[in-house]
């Protein structure tokens, strides 16, 4: 039986595992800043020296007379050093005591372990040798998990560069998506994709935000399986975020040619049966789980979490990812780590030993339930046929969140753009039919009238 820990009411298909109960201390912890706190917690769940360490990585590489100075960790060449580098991440080198590694876990299928932290691509990264990416190598994040169009399509020529001059390429692994989801695209996209990346092949490819199971034929199968005999891609699999992911994951537990998926999964959706019937069936088929989207919608936090909180833990960012991580049917989550300070403090909740308890799995459904009518849970299959207008909330909604949240506005414009020239007429629209559909009570109307304000100004 996996190790499936949630909330005693979480209503999940494994709700008989066992439930491991830690007390939450009494002292009251110090009022702070965001960022006192998060440095508070950071440093108790990291080794100060390797704290200092990561937290000066912001001048660990730079330019030097117009020239890159390349950190210790990847010596005078740029090529990875250190006994960690030969399993793919680790050491900062010799004379360097070793660091924390991230946990690993198996991949489904694929046999591979990875690292149950993974770099998420959709945000700028430097063209020329990215300091994030070498920082989250150095503490065994070697996994990059790229796109043909994060960035404005810079994502992969970024991943190009890092790899090509840090020589770590045969310790990396890369994974990268498709937005053409029909057989000649694919193809396409992948050979274009290896062009940008500068490799000969990629660890795994997907089918990127798949909202059709139909994609998934023998036409496709056909590309995929030359591909994989080609050596250009050693494994394939596909994201989703939909209202249809229950409906998606089951697809893929009966397609054996689907290595792995990536999916939407948060602390908002444990108690959802269909979805745990789904990720069981996957894990009964070896099909490997990756959670993205683990933050559910960061707005939604605002400082309701306070009040929840188990006083001197974890951030809330943090909290949520070791809630994805207690449940082993996921590998992994890849996160949105365009920060120093992100990286640090989720590397720091990978690391730390200690698992959640029960107050704090009650924390989170206590905070789940307080906040639910902030969050969209991507479920626009209710709310989108309530609303007279060629729109598309799910989307649009999603957008708005890379805006608000993530810090990511030029990309978010972007994509509102690439939307069907109707479908980006919000302004005006009567979204009072998608606020009663919506059968978790999030305000349609007020975030899709913030969306107009942001994307038709």
């Amino acid at each position: 039986m996996t190790n499936h820990r949630h909330s005693k009411d979480c209503g999940c298909a494994k709700s008989t595992a066992n439930h491991t109960r830690t007390d939450a201390p009494d002292t009251k912890h110090p009022q702070s800043t965001r960022k006192e706190e998060a440095d508070a917690n950071n440093e108790r769940l990291l080794k100060r020296r390797d704290l200092l360490k990561l937290g000066a990585a912001a001048g660990g590489i730079a330019l030097v007379d117009g020239a890159l100075r390349v950190p210790a960790a990847f010596g005078q060449d740029g090529a990875a050093k250190g006994a960690g580098a030969a399993q793919g991440a680790g050491s900062s080198g010799a004379g360097e005591e070793d660091i924390p590694q991230v946990p690993r876990r198996v991949l489904g299928k694929t046999g591979v372990d990875i690292p149950i932290l993974l770099m998420g691509g959709s945000m700028d990264l430097d063209q020329r040798f990215d300091p994030k990416l070498a920082e989250a190598f150095r503490f065994g994040v070697d996994y990059i998990d790229a796109a043909d169009c994060y960035a404005g399509g810079t994502c992969e020529t970024a991943v190009g560069a890092f790899h090509t001059r840090a020589k770590n390429r045969k310790n990396l692994w890369i994974t990268s998506k498709s937005d053409r989801h029909d057989p000649v695209g694919f193809e396409e996209t992948v050979n274009t994709s290896l062009e940008k990346m500068k490799t000969d092949y990629v660890d795994m490819y997907f089918l990127h935000g798949l909202k059709d199971g139909a994609y998934l034929n023998n036409d496709l199968l056909a590309v995929v399986e030359r591909l994989k005999k080609e050596g250009k891609i050693k494994f394939f699999g596909f994201s989703c975020h939909d209202g249809n992911v229950a409906e998606l994951l089951q697809q893929a537990a009966r397609t054996p040619w689907v290595d792995s998926v990536m999916f939407r999964y948060n602390f908002r959706k444990y108690g959802d049966q269909e979805l745990n019937q789904a990720m069981d069936a996957c894990v009964k088929s070896n099909v490997g789980l990756i959670a993205m989207k683990t933050q559910s919608s960061e707005a939604s936090f605002a400082d309701a979490w306070k009040k929840f909180a188990q006083p001197g833990k974890w951030t809330k960012h943090q909290a949520v990812l070791k809630a994805v991580w207690a449940d082993d049917r996921v590998s992994a989550a890849v996160s949105h780590m365009d920060t120093f300070e992100k990286l640090k403090e989720n590397i720091a909740a990978a690391v730390d030993k200690l698992d959640m308890g029960q107050a704090d799995w009650d924390a989170l459904e206590n905070y789940a339930q307080a906040t639910r009518r902030h969050a969209c849970d991507g479920c626009d299959h209710f709310c989108n046929p309530a609303v007279d207008a060629p729109v598309q909330i799910g989307a649009t909604i999603r957008y708005l969140m890379y805006h608000d949240s993530y810090g990511n506005q030029d990309e978010a414009r972007k994509l509102f753009r690439q939307l069907p020239a109707e479908a980006q007429k919000i302004r005006g629209v009567d979204f009072s039919g998608a606020n009663r559909a919506c059968p978790h009570g999030f305000d349609v109307a007020a975030h899709m009238r913030r969306a107009a304000d942001v994307f038709e100004a």
